[in-house]
């Protein structure tokens, strides 16, 4: 999906980026005024799915009366899991303009290498499950081969990828085979729950790095004499986190069991995807390894130019896209409690859909890990939803489809709108 058109956008700057003024730091309504500018010349970020995130919960809680349960919450927040990781992981390579078509298919072999090699041939399963990831870790190499090195378009390798890896699927598996995944920790992963002081202690911690990370970034900002955020949004972004996590613990550790079982809690998958997203985001905004995905993404050639090792930028970013593709792979095999060859086949498209739909954009140089999870809970919302209505599966296509273009098209407009150059 590489250009050779000259890309005008800059690359964002996690330490200057949406700041503005001319002291040391900018007002609240000055930089709720940029923000609003910024809106209208394009630069929506997230807001249109997070409107759309909205007006899906409101239309299904109308529409079912099962939505809102807490059982149905918790069933989503399992659901949308493997989709968010597929998702985090396509933005790596997203950024720079390129995409992987195979990601889904790489998860599914390295978790059916996993599942034979731990079921079949008794290896322990820590050790299975390393060669799992570690055939990940060799995709992505591959990848980043041809497409860094060699020059070929990453659309054609990871095309040819996502065919070839049905037919291995396919050798390891066999046709029509199926193998049960025999490890409870790793099914406790999407089964599981935390205690219900678990879920508590998972918002304090949250709290704790967020604002921790907050005022590290103020600190940073003040020694380098560039703007800084207003004191005031560190403090609204807690209160949000606060109210809204707190919500969210409150109404998931409430019983949901149907039986004399008590079933309450967080789901285990919760904090982990957290964490996942927290790591992932701090390696994008504040290592000199993110600054440079977005530079390539934005302009190659000025990358190059200024001393950025493009290649091995693009080589990384391949290999991190398919280790993460691994363990969403991992994810989709908890919750199903087996492997067989179709594994991952499917869920690729719905990965790209859920980054372009939570507003990472397709040319490059523009987007964050949480667009993508935000998209992924849009597309699972809407799955869940219309599961629940008892539509035809072939409704739910058609409107993850719409709700793709529409999302594209936002993307096309909004880079018109901000001065980039249309493709």
């Amino acid at each position: 999906m590489t250009s050779s058109t000259t890309r005008t956008e800059a690359a964002p700057d996690p330490v200057s980026s949406d700041l503005i003024g001319s002291g040391v730091e900018g007002g609240l309504v000055d930089q709720l005024s940029a923000w609003w500018q910024r809106v209208r010349g394009g630069d929506m970020g997230a807001l249109p799915a997070v409107g759309g995130l909205v007006v899906l919960g409101i239309l299904f809680s109308i529409l079912s009366p099962y939505f809102l349960t807490e059982r149905n919450f918790a069933n989503l927040m399992n659901q949308a899991a493997t989709l968010v990781v597929l998702g985090i992981a396509l933005v790596f390579v997203l950024l720079l303009g390129e995409i992987d078509l195979s990601a889904g298919v790489t998860g599914g072999v390295g978790m059916a290498l996993f599942v034979v090699l731990n079921s079949q041939f008794h290896v322990p399963w820590p050790l299975a499950l390393l060669i799992g990831f570690g055939f990940g870790f060799a995709t992505g190499a591959l990848i980043g081969f041809f497409v860094a090195r060699v020059g070929i378009p990453s659309f054609v390798v990871t095309l040819g990828l996502f065919l070839g890896f049905q037919g291995l699927a396919l050798v390891v598996i066999g046709a029509g085979g199926q193998f049960r995944l025999e490890v409870p920790e790793l099914i406790a992963l999407q089964n599981g729950n935390l205690p219900v002081w678990g879920g508590w202690a998972m918002l304090v911690i949250m709290l704790l790095i967020s604002g921790g990370t907050a005022f590290w970034d103020r600190s940073r900002r003040s020694r380098a004499g560039v703007p800084n955020r207003a004191l005031s949004l560190v403090f609204i972004k807690l209160a949000a986190i606060a109210v809204g996590g707190g919500i969210v613990v409150y109404f998931l550790n409430q019983n949901r069991g149907q039986s004399v079982v008590e079933v309450a809690g967080v789901p285990i998958v919760v904090p982990i995807v957290l964490t996942l997203l927290w790591l992932g985001t701090f390696l994008l905004d504040r290592t000199k390894f993110g600054r440079y995905l977005y530079a390539i993404g934005g302009n190659a050639e000025a990358a190059r130019r200024s001393g950025v090792k493009v290649r091995w930028i693009k080589w990384w970013a391949f290999v991190i896209c398919s280790a993460l593709a691994v363990f969403s792979g991992l994810l989709s095999v908890a919750r199903v409690g087996a492997v067989d060859a179709t594994v991952g086949r499917d869920i690729v498209l719905s990965g790209v859909a859920a980054a372009v739909v939570g507003g990472v954009s397709l040319f490059g140089g523009r987007g964050r890990l949480v667009h993508a999870a935000i998209g992924a809970l849009v597309i699972a919302t809407i799955t869940n939803g219309l599961g629940l209505l008892n539509l035809p599966a072939g409704i739910n296509l058609l409107v993850t489809g719409g709700v793709l273009i529409l999302a594209a098209t936002v993307d096309a407009l909004s880079r018109v709108r901000s001065g980039g150059v249309r493709m």
